[in-house]
């Protein structure tokens, strides 16, 4: 009989240990994704509702640091450098702090992205941009608290916030141009020495046209002459020695050898050694 207490009794305590009761978040979380010409912008935040509450001036202060929603604070990842009131805010991600005013807000991107709420120590020298947007009335009440990233074009965006009877937006610029006429002068310019190199490799290891290959790791290496690269030296050896050229496959060997030893890279030292002997 005891047993039958205690295996019960343990039973019970497991179930009340793993047993959760699962219900909603006062604030649920969410995530906000949205290209911008060439920019990724990530916004992560918790979304507060009104619930029959004054929110601005009231439950959200004028003139004091609001997390600018719940929870941890909310976190601003941007993949590219970007332009916010003609200053340049660095890539990558921040947390979004605001000073809700009646007529504008201050909004500020902090660097220390790790704070539950406001950091317990505000540190000025952690502000890596800010901006003052202006309030714009809602003509209908916004329930739960929303941050957008509106009016998108090529090089530009809107990151807004809504809440009660409030609309503030802020504008960002991104570095699309830029990024365009890289990639433009990069295509136009043609493939580069990885392209001839990784090209040409596949070639050899995959039985391919040989001399079209020759051809490929030839231009890789001489792209490379100022930085010679035994590995890619190393490859030209094998490919020759395929297509039947063993003088040139030879030198190669040798060249690749010596920048080898140079490196003090002992695997290709062995690789070009077993391939002399084989030459």
């Amino acid at each position: 009989m005891k047993k039958i207490v205690l295996s019960l009794f343990v039973a019970a305590l497991a179930f009340s240990t793993n047993a959760q009761v699962k219900t909603p978040a006062p604030s649920p979380s969410s995530k906000l994704e949205q290209k911008v010409g060439l920019t990724d912008v990530t916004v992560e935040y918790s979304r507060p509702g009104m619930k029959g509450r004054k929110i601005f001036g009231d439950l959200v202060p004028f003139d004091k640091v609001w997390r600018t929603g719940a929870n941890q604070n909310t976190k601003v990842t941007f993949s590219e450098d970007v332009m916010i009131d003609g200053k340049k805010l660095k890539k990558g991600t921040y947390a979004l702090y605001t000073k809700p005013g009646k007529d504008t807000w201050e909004v500020m991107f902090y660097s220390d992205a790790n704070n539950w709420g406001t950091p317990r120590k505000w540190d000025d020298s952690k502000v890596a941009a800010k901006a003052t947007a202006k309030v714009s009335k809602m003509p209908m009440p916004i329930e739960t608290f929303t941050i957008t990233v509106d009016d998108v074009k090529d090089d530009s965006a809107v990151l807004g916030m809504l809440w009660e009877n409030s609309y503030v937006g802020l504008k960002f610029n991104t570095p699309t141009d830029k990024g365009v006429e890289k990639s433009i002068a990069k295509v136009m310019s043609g493939p580069g020495a990885n392209d001839y190199f990784d090209a040409a490799v596949y070639y050899l290891n995959n039985n391919k046209d040989i001399n079209k290959a020759k051809t490929w790791i030839d231009k890789a290496v001489e792209m490379t002459n100022a930085e010679p690269r035994f590995w890619y030296i190393h490859q030209q050896a094998l490919i020759h020695k395929k297509a039947g050229d063993k003088k040139m496959a030879k030198k190669a060997a040798m060249r690749s050898l010596e920048l080898a030893k140079k490196a003090k890279y002992d695997a290709y030292i062995k690789k070009n050694e077993d391939l002399l002997k084989t030459l």
